[in-house]
C-alpha cells in the first residue's frame, strides 16, 4: 500500500512529456546568467566586460563565510554585459551576459577529489559540493553544501524526494528512467559524506516504470530502498514526505535535521555525482517545457542562462496566444512579465498556458463556509479564517491562527468553491507579519 499524509487534494496530472526523453538543446547564442540562483548572499562577478571564458569557469564568487553558491559559465564566450536586472523571483541582482562562440571549450580548472569512495572524507565531499555551485534543483535552491554540514550528526535518514507531484512537470520521472546509475551513485555520495543509516527514494504510485527500474539498481546497496507513495498533491513537500515515510512530524520552526532526517531532490544527487567522478560543476539541468501554447512539449537539458524565448523557440514556438508564463508548476509556480527571463538552477519547467487554463475570476469572492481548504489543508490549519484576518490586516489574529506554518501549496485556493485566492491571501499576511518583526527588532536596537 502506498504512503502518504494526512489532507491534500488530486489535482489533474497532465503529465504530457511522461515518455519524452530529456533532450540535450543546442546551445543558444547568448545566456545570462545571474549571480544569484540560491538562497543567501548573491555572488561577485570574477570577470569583466570583454573577458573570454569556458564553459565551467567560475564566474561569480560567495563572499567568504556567506551562505550561497559560486556560479559557473554555461557556455565559452565573450562577456558583452555585467548589469542589474530582475531574477525570476522578482529580486534584482547582477547578471553575467554572455556571447557564445560556439567552440564549447570547457575550462580545465574543474578537477574531481580523484579517490575512492570509501577513502574520501565527508569535508572534502562538502567542498567539492560548494565548488560544484550545487543548490537544491526542486525549487526551493538552498545551497546543498550547506544543508549537508547541517544535517551531519543530526540526521540518520536521507531521503530522495522523487514526488513529483505538481501537474505537467516531468524531469524527476525521466531522469529516474534514463539515469538511475547516476542517482543512486549520488545518494552513495551523499550517504559517505552524512554518516547516516539508510536512505529513501521516494517516488510516488503513478510512476510504476520508474519504481521497479530503481529497485533493481537498490537492491545491490543495502542501505537505500525504495518507498512508494500515494499520488496526491503536494506529496512533495517536505514535511508531508517526511510523515508519510516515517510518520515523524516535523515541528514548527524546525528542520527536517531535527527529526532526523535530510531530504534533497534527485537531480540534486545527480548533479553531486556528477562533480564528483568528473569534477564538473553544475551549468545546465533539465527542463520541462510545456503548456497547451507550445507546439512540441519536451524535456530539455538547458544551459543555465538560456532565455524562456530560446526555450519556446526550439519546441517549435507557439500555437495559440498565451495568457501566462509560468517558471515551475501551476501550483507554486511563478507568472513572468518578460520572456527573456533565464533559466536558473531552480528551474524544474516553463509552462506556458493560454485563456484556456486560466483560472476564472469571481467578482466579489465570499467564503461559504464550506470547509473545503480545511480539510485538504496539509498543515490542519484553517486557511479561511487566516484569510479573512489578512483581509483585515489582522497580523496578531493570523499568526494565531497559524499563518506561518502554511507552506503555500495552493490546495486551499484550487479547491474552493467560491474562487476566493486564500493562498495570496496568506502570502500577503505572512510577508506582513515577518516585516512587523523586523521593524520591532530593528526599534529594539535601537
Amino acid at each position: 500500500m502506498a504512503l502518504t499524509f494526512r489532507g491534500g487534494i488530486h489535482v489533474e496530472e497532465n503529465k504530457n512529456t511522461s515518455r519524452m526523453r530529456i533532450e540535450p538543446m543546442s546551445d543558444p547564442d547568448v545566456v545570462s546568467i545571474p549571480m544569484a540562483q540560491h538562497i543567501g548572499a548573491p555572488a561577485q562577478p570574477l570577470v569583466k566586460k570583454g573577458d573570454r571564458v569556458l564553459i565551467g569557469q567560475k564566474i561569480g564568487e560567495v563572499p567568504e563565510g556567506a551562505l550561497g553558491c559560486p556560479v559557473h559559465s554555461s557556455v565559452s564566450g565573450i562577456v558583452t554585459d555585467i548589469s542589474k536586472k530582475i531574477t525570476p523571483s522578482g529580486a534584482k541582482v547582477e547578471y553575467i551576459t554572455i556571447e557564445n562562440d560556439h567552440k564549447n571549450e570547457r575550462t580545465e580548472d574543474n578537477k574531481p577529489i580523484g579517490k575512492k569512495l570509501s577513502e574520501a572524507t565527508p569535508e572534502e565531499i562538502i567542498e567539492l559540493v560548494r565548488e560544484a555551485g550545487i543548490s537544491g534543483m526542486g525549487g526551493a535552491a538552498f545551497p546543498t553544501y550547506a544543508k549537508m554540514k547541517s544535517a551531519i550528526g543530526k540526521a540518520d535518514t536521507l531521503i530522495v524526494n522523487c514526488a513529483e507531484c505538481e501537474p505537467f512537470i516531468t524531469v524527476n520521472h525521466r531522469l529516474l528512467l534514463e539515469k538511475p546509475t547516476d542517482v543512486i551513485n549520488g545518494v552513495k555520495v551523499m550517504i559517505r559524506a552524512l554518516g547516516v543509516k539508510q536512505a529513501f527514494i521516494a517516488v510516488e504510485d503513478n510512476k510504476q516504470d520508474a519504481v521497479k527500474l530503481m529497485e533493481k539498481y537498490a537492491e545491490k546497496t543495502s542501505m537505500i530502498s525504495v518507498k512508494v507513495v500515494k499520488t496526491k498533491y503536494p506529496q512533495g513537500d517536505e514535511r508531508q514526505l517526511i510523515y508519510a515515510l516515517t510518520r515523524k512530524e516535523v515541528p514548527v520552526g524546525k528542520l527536517p535535521a531535527d527529526v532526523g532526517c535530510v531530504i534533497f531532490n534527485p537531480e540534486t544527487c545527480a548533479a553531486v555525482y556528477n562533480a564528483y567522478s568528473t569534477g564538473h560543476p553544475l551549468r545546465a539541468r533539465i527542463v520541462t517545457v510545456d503548456g497547451d501554447c507550445i507546439r512540441r512539449p519536451k524535456n530539455l537539458l538547458v544551459p543555465l542562462g538560456t532565455s524562456i524565448s530560446d526555450l519556446i523557440s526550439y519546441c517549435g514556438g507557439l500555437v495559440k496566444t498565451p495568457k501566462k508564463i509560468v517558471i515551475g508548476g501551476p501550483m507554486m509556480g511563478v507568472a513572468q512579465w518578460d520572456a527573456s527571463m533565464p533559466v536558473t538552477k531552480s528551474t524544474s519547467a516553463v509552462l506556458v498556458f493560454s485563456e484556456k487554463f486560466d483560472r476564472k475570476k469571481v467578482e466579489h469572492p465570499e467564503c461559504i463556509h464550506c470547509g473545503r481548504c480545511v480539510n485538504n489543508c496539509p498543515m490542519h490549519i484553517m486557511p479561511m479564517y487566516i484569510a479573512q484576518f489578512s483581509m483585515k490586516n489582522d497580523l496578531a489574529s493570523a499568526e494565531e491562527y497559524g499563518a506561518m506554518c502554511c507552506v503555500e501549496c495552493g490546495s486551499c485556493s484550487y479547491n474552493c468553491p467560491a474562487g476566493v485566492d486564500i493562498v495570496q491571501h496568506i502570502r500577503v499576511v505572512k510577508a506582513a507579519i515577518k516585516n512587523e518583526k523586523s521593524r520591532l527588532a530593528a526599534q529594539e536596537k535601537k
